[in-house]
């Protein structure tokens, strides 16, 4: 009966979004249904053909090239500053026009092989080739997680490992997240209730390219007269040709922050409007990149806006301010905002004086008590450290108060669906509701042996420091996360960062052993990123009505091909750009986010959290954060219960608490634009204008996205890379860094060139020359 009770959810889901009559009238109770969202989305619009071909050649060749080309470019791209990332949306619209010309010019030939035959030219390119094809390529995303880390490890800390580890530890981190997304696909997948709105854009944007049920479409919301397609078609258009003047013409309209331009000088404007070390107080910005740094907002449900936009003015532009102006951690001496840690002297902190490179990078005491404790930015102190810390008690407590039961449940059935998935058992159990084979619970824990095998043979095969009870431990870490960080996911289309907990963790259980802390967080912490992704594919899959083996052997053979693929370029890149990895590399090829983690890992894995809570600083309080994340959720929790129909129902505290998990680097402009535009369509425009919002809203992000996308990859390999931008300067591209002033002394106008204080990272405080601050 438990494997009835899933298929009956999946059931449930696809009746509630069975295609509607045209007549059907677009109601005030449907404008803020999950029903009236997911039809907006293309979901359900038109009846399922299952006799469409799904595993064609065409899919594979498309896919396993896709797959191939981004997973290696995003490799490379990772490496480089400015960095660049083919998204997945970049994939998709490129697919669709060699799909259509592979249907027009192939010849429609059977090819025998044995026993077996396929055709080329299986017929019209669909939808479900379509979104397997975006699958396999969206596993871009996560090699590139990974490549940092492998980078990390042989540029920074010199310890070349070789392909052996490279593949074993890449392809068991990505059976880890893929087993975690399978083992509790009953609870974060199917469910009709979690719509998962990160996959809407791809189903509008694949209904609209594919014109499935435009008629109808076009019937039920009359009232616009443009299609979906033309909407599409101009909108991207027109946002590929002017991304070009925030990325490259025009760079001050991406950070519009006129007031600092105004008083380039002065310290409080620049904190308060300052839009790279500043508040962001005024979020103007002209590009979309920076809007939807934290994802889109045309996406994300109105009220999960609203709990990240409280969460940003209470925490960062009250608590924050409060305790940068009152100097609370010595923080009045650094910049409001910044991703670096300090020294004593103001200076960015300097790692490599206090370890030996010699002995491994181990910490030298003497040379640590001689230079100077770790200080933090308020903004990095509080919400990469104190929200961190609390998000994750509130998760848990979140999670006992809201989920119990149903994770309970999915506890309990697990035993029995494995038993009843294994071969030879009723054939109702190994089906899902349209009558496809399911893939059996007993697959995943497979997985999830093989992958366990994979990463303690790495480990211990190979110094990196960790030990199997670390693997185990982490795997632990991430099994325990993993379900409240999908259910967030799923609802919210947010992700909550559990990176410095597992830092933190390893810092104490391994403490000086620095391989041992990057590869803890990658197992710990990726996996867990890489789950996500993984278990969004499946429900896209769901929607698409594509059968779960089948993407279960598109999503195998992803991995397999991405891993290479990844692998391959990063060690081409490490032995073959001159000064790779280094702030003479050709190019730019630094490794930007390798270096980041090389110093996060140097201060939790040489310096160690015992250390850096026991100082005299003060950052112990903030392990008080766990107290606090614990408590919060129980009155909010109660108080819903008691009164059911009021705003106390929209309160969601791991959102309110750690809904600004990219700040830093993100910024209060970042979030405070995204919240502005989220909060426009979602609720202006929605209920103001539903029949506008239901035909155009997912079309508009589909069509943002991947414009600026494929604009930005153009931008990067013809302007940036080419050096021609080092030729091209005028004021708009220089007045966000460097401010122009004139004024008049008599009759004479005098201009001059002064850094902004935003840029300068322009501290309240100033310390005394030759002198230190703190203790």
């Amino acid at each position: 009966m438990a494997k009835e009770s899933e298929n009956s959810d999946i059931h449930v889901l696809e009746k509630d979004v069975q295609k509607e009559s045209p007549n059907d009238p677009v109601s005030d109770s449907d404008a803020d249904s999950q029903l009236n969202v997911l039809r907006a989305a293309g979901i359900g619009i038109a009846e399922d053909d299952p006799t469409e071909p799904i595993l064609t050649l065409r899919m594979w060749v498309i896919g396993i090239f896709f797959c191939i080309v981004v997973c290696g470019l995003n490799t490379l791209y990772t490496l480089r500053t400015p960095s660049l990332t083919i998204s997945g949306s970049v994939v998709l619209l490129l697919a669709y026009p060699l799909g259509k010309l592979w249907e027009k010019i192939i010849p429609d030939w059977t090819v025998p092989l044995g026993a077996w035959s396929f055709p080329l030219n299986p017929g019209p390119f669909n939808t479900k080739e379509h979104t397997l094809i975006y699958i396999m390529s969206n596993l871009s995303i996560y090699v590139r997680l990974g490549a940092d880390v492998l980078t990390e490890q042989q540029m920074f800390y010199g310890y070349k490992a070789g392909w052996g580890f490279q593949i074993l530890i890449t392809l068991a981190t990505f059976l880890i997240g893929f087993c975690l997304a399978g083992l509790f696909r009953s609870v974060v997948v199917v469910p009709k209730e979690l719509i998962w709105p990160g996959v809407l854009s791809v189903t509008a944007l694949t209904t609209t390219l594919h014109h499935i049920s435009q008629e109808q479409v076009q019937s039920r919301y009359n009232t616009w007269k443009m299609s979906r397609y033309a909407f599409f078609t101009m909108v991207c258009c027109i946002s590929f040709c002017w991304y070009w003047f925030p990325d490259f013409i025009f760079p001050a309209l991406s950070t519009f922050n006129f007031p600092c331009w105004i008083k380039p000088k002065n310290k409080v404007v620049n904190q308060i409007f300052g839009m790279s070390s500043g508040m962001g107080l005024l979020p103007i910005t002209f590009d979309w990149s920076q809007v939807s740094y934290v994802g889109s907002p045309l996406l994300i449900p109105a009220w999960a806006i609203v709990n990240v936009a409280v969460s940003l003015v209470f925490w960062i532009w009250i608590v924050a301010v409060a305790c940068y102006y009152t100097n609370v951690w010595y923080t009045g001496y650094l910049p409001f905002q910044s991703s670096k840690v300090f020294d004593n002297t103001g200076n960015v902190y300097k790692v490599k004086k206090i370890v030996n490179a010699a002995s491994g990078y181990k910490l030298d005491v003497k040379k640590y008590l001689a230079y100077s404790p770790v200080y933090m930015p308020i903004t990095y102190a509080l919400n990469m450290f104190g929200l961190s810390f609390a998000t994750l008690s509130s998760l848990l407590v979140w999670v006992v108060l809201e989920k119990r039961h149903v994770m309970a449940d999915a506890c309990r059935r697990v035993p029995r669906l494995v038993m009843e998935s294994l071969p030879g058992r009723s054939k109702a159990y190994s089906e899902d509701d349209r009558g496809d084979p399911d893939v059996p619970v007993w697959w995943y824990l497979v997985g999830c042996v093989i992958a366990l095998f994979m990463s303690i043979f790495a480990v211990e095969w190979w110094d990196v420091e960790l030990r199997w009870y670390g693997v185990l431990l982490a795997c632990l870490v991430a099994l325990v996360f993993y379900p409240p960080l999908a259910l967030v996911y799923a609802t919210a289309n947010l992700k909550i960062n559990i990176d410095i907990f597992c830092r933190i963790v390893a810092g104490f259980v391994f403490e000086g052993k620095v391989l041992a802390n990057i590869w803890f967080f990658d197992i710990g912490y990726i996996t867990t990123i890489k789950g996500l992704y993984f278990a969004q594919d499946m429900k896209l899959a769901y929607y698409c009505h594509i059968p779960q083996r089948k993407l279960f052997l598109v999503q195998c053979v992803g991995m397999v091909v991405g891993t290479l693929s990844s692998l391959g370029v990063l060690n081409w890149a490490l032995n073959h750009i001159t000064g790779v990895c280094t702030t003479d590399a050709v190019n730019g090829f630094s490794c930007p986010f390798s270096r980041t983690h090389f110093n996060t890992s140097l201060i939790w894995g040489a310096i160690g959290p015992r250390r850096y809570f026991s100082n005299h600083i003060g950052y112990s309080a903030l392990l008080y954060f766990f107290i606090i994340g614990a408590i919060l959720p129980i009155p909010i929790y109660f108080l819903s219960r008691r009164y059911p129909n009021s705003l106390w129902k929209k309160i969601h505290i791991p959102l309110f608490i750690g809904g600004l998990n990219y700040l830093p680097p993100a910024t209060g402009m970042n979030y405070g634009s995204w919240a502005v535009v989220g909060l426009i369509f979602g609720v202006l425009i929605r209920h103001r204008v539903k029949g506008w919002w239901n035909k155009y809203n997912f079309v508009l992000s589909s069509a943002m996205d991947s414009s600026v996308g494929i604009a930005g990859v153009l931008i990067f390999l013809t302007i940036f890379f080419t050096g021609a931008s080092d030729h091209f300067s005028w004021w708009g591209t220089e007045v966000h860094k460097v401010c122009f002033g004139f004024w008049f002394e008599g009759l004479v106008l005098t201009l001059s060139l002064q850094n902004t204080c935003d840029f300068k990272g322009c501290t309240r405080l100033t310390v005394p020359k030759g002198g230190k601050f703190g203790v």
